[in-house]
């Protein structure tokens, strides 16, 4: 009687042995002073700055959700860590945190040595970027629950802040100024929509040509999200920030509230924002209405600050030494949610 071994149940483990061999060399790249452990241990460790009187630990996990689907179908997978590793960072740096680990968390069909350090190469691009150590992970081979080319990616991510400049949105009051800064594109929100409308009901192509677009439809869609620590760093270096929104799922409407105390609005100048050709492009094939876009994505506008008159030009002057091309946006006003206007 032949032996039944796991390989026969569809999870090769000498693939995963591979797999972790590819990527020391990407993973070696994101080491910083905290770092105390190398793979293949039971758990990540990591050594808390030190300086902080009472560190605060500030914590972010998230995936990359149906943007995934388009990765897969373009077999480009490269790219793709990056925007697990922005989702997670992004988030707690809002918050004032100064990014320490990146934990990644893989499960698959088939593991694929070979698309496995593609994926975690992009992570350790965002970790890179994102000035954090990415010192663990998992890769989980389950063929009974993804096909053989599908994957699913989510993060982890870990930062400290001084519990005394936590940034919460507490000090904000009328007549302070919104900054926004530029996103990339689409970054990792809305897909379900845009694969919907775009593959779906109009029948595009990844591999379309976009004259508007200038370049493949499916490059437009899969360009990375951005990472905003170095971006919020500089910011916190020039001025006092009361406020930071992420505009993630939910884009405007739901993401600028969270930053604000009660009793106060943002009001928001369309016209202010540089709108990328990619969103004008899904507005026109799908008819929506302004309301259902600002809901849904990021329009060109990733961050949002807030900061007082007196430091708006400290702040954008910094933003504009690291090329940021970072402008006023609205204003706070007495209400609640945000008023969007020209």
């Amino acid at each position: 009687m032949k032996e039944f071994t796991y390989k026969d149940s569809g999870v090769d483990i000498e693939a995963g042995y591979e797999s972790v061999d590819r990527i020391k060399k990407h993973v070696a790249r994101t080491k910083t002073q905290g770092v105390i452990s190398g793979l293949g241990g039971f758990g990540g460790m990591f050594e808390l700055p030190k300086g902080y009187k009472n560190p605060v630990l500030i914590s972010g996990t998230d995936g990359v959700g149906t943007k995934l689907l388009i990765a897969q179908k373009m077999k480009k997978h490269d790219t793709i860590g990056i925007d697990c590793v922005a989702m997670c960072v992004n988030d707690i740096a809002c918050q004032g945190a100064m990014p320490l680990y990146f934990l990644d968390y893989i499960a698959c069909g088939k593991n694929n040595p070979e698309v496995i350090e593609e994926i975690v190469k992009g992570v350790c691009d965002g970790c890179v970027e994102g000035e954090m150590a990415l010192i663990g992970g998992e890769t989980a081979e389950m063929p009974d629950m993804y096909h053989e080319d599908e994957y699913d990616l989510a993060g982890f991510a870990v930062g400290v802040a001084e519990k005394s400049k936590i940034i919460d949105g507490s000090t904000i009051e009328e007549e302070d100024v919104i900054i926004g800064v530029p996103s990339s594109g689409v970054h990792s929100n809305g897909f379900s929509l845009v694969r919907k409308l775009l593959l779906d009901h109009k029948k595009y192509n990844l591999q379309d040509e976009i004259k508007e677009l200038e370049d493949k439809l499916g490059n437009v869609l899969l360009t990375p999200t951005k990472i905003y620590v170095k971006s919020i760093k500089a910011a916190l270096e020039a001025g006092e920030i009361k406020g930071i929104a992420h505009i993630t799922g939910g884009g405007f409407y739901e993401n600028v509230p969270r930053a604000l105390p009660e009793g106060l609005k943002a009001v928001i100048n369309k016209d202010s924002i540089s709108k990328l050709p990619i969103f004008e492009f899904i507005q026109r094939e799908g008819n929506i209405s302004d309301k259902e876009m600002y809901s849904t994505f990021n329009m060109g506008i990733g961050l949002m600050l807030v900061v007082s008159e007196r430091e708006k030009d400290n702040v954008l002057g910094a933003l504009a030494e690291i090329g940021e091309k970072a402008v006023v946006i609205g204003r706070v006003e007495k209400g609640e949610g945000v008023e969007l206007c020209r």
